[in-house]
């Protein structure tokens, strides 16, 4: 691609010395710093405009991107005849017809000082999430406010967020100081403001500065029309700011990969998370607590002596010690806490709810667990600071909330480290991001509570009766006949002498969970509930029997993990709705369909059926004796 040589559209000065060209950033030393920042605020408060301004004067636009932004101009812009330099960041279609950020614009821009990569995060409440996103990486934010409105409850929300995400520098860019005759009264009393709101979110504010965007006044060079104003212009700040280091100096480093290229040499990959490391150190394995001495520290360029934060390197130890992927290594004296409990606040980033007890996959630096979350202490209001009450998570929803863990890992606080102390969890059957967490502290119970070592074990329980524990888990809508199946089962397996016990959904919420209702989210807490009786049952070595509908491919999965896959038998009563509806034995489809039982599953609230189970069986279809017989000889095909 060539730099573009058309002139500056007259909205612009000509661009000036101050910022690299498209050609020096080839000639880039390797020693100089990168600076990742955000621009935030409310909508329309021009952040697409400022990032357009810094990449037209650092002459980073090319010929084709150009003729682009000329066209895109004519038919979507917003300043006339002249170049609307705001829809060089909002790329997508959607963005250009509303005249608006909805995605996350990265652009990377160089000066003389300083490489940068700058995100442009939307302005509005249903894009929280993309917010998030954008902040999780940035050392500093820019948040503008425009000087016409002042400080709105955007500001405020994205302050809020901004102190959230644990960013280090907050610089307010008062916008649009041309469209109020840059008034001196009007910024000292944004600031004045500003500096309250920053107070009571323990905000790092550092700087305050008048600007236009649009005309370029103290973007890169000091505007004449600011005589009042003796601090730095935005790029000025930008080029000398220097970012908080992470608060955690301990050496820190998450294995990605073990690489042998061949059979005499063995080394371990990944990417320095905090502090420093050198040649001769002692280390620890987290996972196994073993120690080794660092023999190499081989990079692309070459061994080194010593390695810092957020260098890519391979670790060559003195000895072979037990370490794979998902291993964090440290300094042998200061390890990482290892916890398989802890309070986290959750950003919730998806459509589906965020349920208590329903399972989910939890990435943290390279390590992964089960994950669920056990209560949600209370939902922060982003635009106040308030907590309210709160029993699920919906899309974009901040709360504080308490998770446990399939496995202890090795963690830190997310203001200690955002490696070790940032996670996400994903949907373990979608397997879409459903949310990121910033963990606050370690609930300490993993250290408190253990085991307790048994004598009589399952394997005693099953000799003694004389058959294998199992888990006969049978799904489908009311009245497809799992209760019918279940009973007819138990009677067949007791005639042959086997210990069997029916776990029924109608019986079990009469009891154990009596206090759970029909919502999605009672739904997720009855069937977890259900799952771990089940396995304790099996633990006890008999062939256990459970009837419900089980409407969710999530909670069965969570069960047959939790109960063992060569233990779980999951028989899909495949019924069809119409006959179910035909047999109505509780009256319950006829309720649905009037109104009077809204979270009915297949009328009201969604059934999941399996894609694929071990058995299908369809009442309608086969009769009873046939059905049974099917269950027996898979039960005694079964170790």
């Amino acid at each position: 691609m060539r730099q573009a040589k058309k002139a500056a559209p007259a909205i612009c000065r000509a661009p000036t010395s101050t910022i690299a060209s498209a050609g020096d950033l080839l000639a880039l030393q390797a020693g100089q710093d990168t600076l990742r920042f955000i621009t935030c605020g409310s909508v329309d408060d021009g952040k697409s405009t400022l990032i357009g301004r810094l990449l037209w004067e650092s002459q980073q636009i090319f010929d084709d991107q150009l003729l682009a932004l000329e066209a895109d101009s004519k038919r979507h812009g917003t300043q006339g005849k002249d170049l609307d330099l705001a829809l060089l960041i909002d790329g997508l279609a959607a963005e250009r017809e509303q005249g608006i950020t909805i995605d996350v614009a990265y652009r990377f821009f160089s000066s003389p000082k300083r490489r940068f990569i700058v995100a442009d995060s939307p302005g509005h409440e249903q894009y929280t999430r993309n917010m998030i996103t954008a902040a999780s990486t940035a050392d500093v934010a820019v948040i503008l406010v425009d000087a016409r409105l002042g400080i709105l409850t955007q500001t405020q929300r994205h302050a809020n967020l901004v102190s959230l995400m644990g960013i280090s520098h907050a610089v307010l860019a008062i916008n649009k100081m041309d469209l109020v005759s840059f008034d001196p009264d009007v910024f000292s009393a944004i600031r004045s403001d500003f500096d309250k709101l920053a107070s009571r979110l323990q905000l790092e504010h550092t700087a305050t500065i008048p600007i236009s965007a649009l005309r370029g006044d103290n973007i890169l060079e000091r505007s004449e029309h600011t005589a009042w104003y003796d601090g730095p212009t935005l790029m000025g700040y930008l080029e000398t700011v220097a970012p908080s280091s992470s608060e955690s100096e301990r050496f820190v480093f998450p294995v990605q990969w073990v690489n042998r290229p061949h059979p005499d040499f063995r080394g371990l990959s990944g990417t320095v998370a905090n502090g420093r490391v050198a040649q001769g150190d002692t280390v620890r394995i987290t996972a196994s607590g073993h120690t080794a001495r660092v023999d190499k520290i081989v990079t692309y360029d070459g061994d080194r002596h010593a390695a810092g934060e957020a260098e890519a390197i391979t670790l060559v130890l003195d000895r072979d010690v037990d370490a794979s992927r998902g291993d964090i290594i440290t300094a042998a004296d200061a390890p990482l806490e290892v916890t398989d409990q802890f309070e986290a606040t959750v950003i919730w980033m998806h459509e589906d709810p965020g349920l208590i007890g329903r399972n989910y996959e939890l990435k943290l630096a390279t390590q992964w667990a089960t994950a669920s979350i056990t209560s949600i202490k209370h939902r922060v209001d982003v635009n106040t600071g308030a907590h309210e009450s709160c029993r699920q998570l919906a899309m974009n929803d901040i709360a504080l909330c308490n998770l446990a863990l399939s496995r202890p890992v090795a963690f830190d606080s997310y203001r200690a480290s955002r490696t070790m102390g940032g996670f996400i969890l994903i949907d373990r059957y979608s397997r879409a991001t459903v949310a990121a967490g910033l963990i606050s502290h370690n609930l300490r119970r993993a250290q408190n509570v253990h085991r307790q070592s048994l004598t009589i074990t399952r394997k005693d329980r099953e000799r003694q009766n004389g058959h294998n524990g199992k888990v006969i888990w049978f799904t489908g809508l009311s009245g497809a006949g799992k209760s019918t199946l279940a009973n007819a089962l138990e009677q067949e397996l007791h005639a042959q002498g086997k210990r069997t016990y029916i776990l029924d959904g109608d019986n079990i919420r009469q009891g154990l969970n009596k206090d759970l209702g029909f919502t999605e989210r009672d739904r997720v807490e009855n069937i977890r509930r259900v799952a771990e009786v089940a396995k304790l049952m099996m633990d006890a070595g008999l062939i256990v029997m459970t009837a419900f509908i089980s409407p969710f491919r999530a909670e069965r999965e969570m069960a047959c993990q939790l109960i063992g896959k060569d233990n779980f038998i999951e028989v899909y009563v495949g019924t069809t709705l119409e006959i179910c509806e035909q047999r109505d034995t509780k009256g319950l489809y006829k309720k649905a369909r009037a109104g009077l039982l809204p979270n009915m599953t297949g009328i009201g609230s969604p059934y999941e059926a399996p894609e694929q189970p071990d058995i299908t069986i369809d009442t309608g279809t086969t009769p009873l004796p046939d059905a049974v017989r099917t269950l027996i000889e898979r039960i005694n095909d079964t170790p």
